[in-house]
């Protein structure tokens, strides 16, 4: 069975119950939700062995977040405990034409100060095919960026398919290093790089040649992209698939999503999906990239099913609740075949 590893900061997710803004809010739903643990999450429920790997404080907070894991069916046996604490993240959801809102309170959280000899990477890889990490981990300090890329190695080294989302969050390069000082030596060990349009451009300067995003109306050519895919090849040789979401806002509660494959000879191009009632779009690149590795782990020589798997999979998680995508395969591939009713299974 293959068996992937990710790794990252997990946070308590505090968000204003349906869609008011913080000032009316008078409680918060509290669940849990990061990128790579995300990630495993999907995996888990795609029947794929997962295992998250972070560093949480000793307390019951850190605990409850650990059971949530384990719920889902992510090992968490490799967990580091220590440090003061667990990152939060409060969440106003948008409406229309009033977007949704993040406010981060993660500033000295337990895997920021991290020591980056804590994790005893081989013994965790062992018996693993697959890792993964996101521009998060390295963007919350000069510590959690020396772990990543002590794991990006150690799994060079093992011979573990590595993948990376790129993830650019500007607000959080605090520390005094910007994205282009950091991730150029991670993303080098990459086999399998993942972004979209702004992530490419603002962490490497590459950008689609002749598109000018905000001039779209919602929707987006994928061709426009093939040029964005050869550069990131051009700069990071290793990488053998560059794969871009096309995210077309029309608004808050409505979007456009496909997305692309390159593979250094040929332009994969997905279906597009209408997402017109979104419930939560927050995990949704996280939903594509476990839909990916799935899709790539699954369908080894077709590259076309593997690309439209993530698309299904992450048109599904904006219907869903939460940072995570509770969703089976056979959903998905419902929807793959084009089975978008919504009727009432009974």
């Amino acid at each position: 069975m293959n068996k992937v590893i990710t790794f990252g900061e997990i946070m308590l997710r505090l968000s204003t119950p349906g869609f008011e803004r913080f000032i009316q809010a008078k409680s918060f739903n509290a669940t849990f939700g990061g990128g790579e643990a995300n990630v495993a999450v999907s995996l888990a429920n795609y029947g794929i062995d997962a295992e998250f790997i972070t560093r949480l404080p000793e307390n019951e907070i850190a605990d409850s977040c650990i059971s949530e894991l384990k719920k889902y069916g992510v090992k968490t046996g490799n967990i580091v405990r220590g440090g003061e604490r667990l990152g939060i993240y409060f969440l106003e959801t948008g409406a229309v034409a009033r977007p949704s809102k993040v406010v981060y309170d993660r500033a000295h959280s337990s895997i920021s100060t991290i020591n980056p000899e804590e994790i005893e990477w081989e013994k965790v890889f062992k018996g693993a095919s697959w890792f993964h990490w996101t521009g998060i981990t390295p963007a919350l300090s000069q510590a959690a960026a020396d772990a990543c890329l002590k794991a990006i190695k150690v799994a060079n080294k093992m011979g573990i398919t590595v993948s990376c989302d790129l993830n650019y969050r500007k607000n959080l390069w605090k520390y005094g290093k910007a994205p282009q000082d950091v991730m150029p030596a991670l993303v080098e060990g990459c086999d399998i790089i993942l972004g979209n349009e702004e992530d490419a451009e603002k962490v490497f300067g590459i950008k689609p040649k002749g598109f000018v995003v905000h001039a779209t109306g919602g929707y987006i050519e994928s061709v426009a992209f093939q040029s964005v895919c050869e550069q990131m090849m051009e700069k990071f040789p290793r990488a053998k698939k560059v794969i871009i979401t096309l995210r077309g806002s029309i608004n808050a509660n409505h979007n456009t999503w496909a997305g692309v494959l390159y593979d250094g000879k040929k332009l994969y191009e997905s279906k597009s999906y209408d997402i017109t009632h979104i419930v939560d779009r927050v995990g949704g690149g996280d939903s594509f990239m476990g839909g990916l590795i799935y899709g790539l782990l699954t369908y080894p020589e077709n590259d076309q099913n593997a690309l439209e798997f993530a698309v299904a999979a992450s048109c599904l998680k904006h219907t869903i609740y939460g940072d995570f995508n509770l969703v089976k395969v056979s959903e998905v591939e419902n929807l793959m075949k084009g089975d978008g009713s919504g009727r009432v299974v009974r």
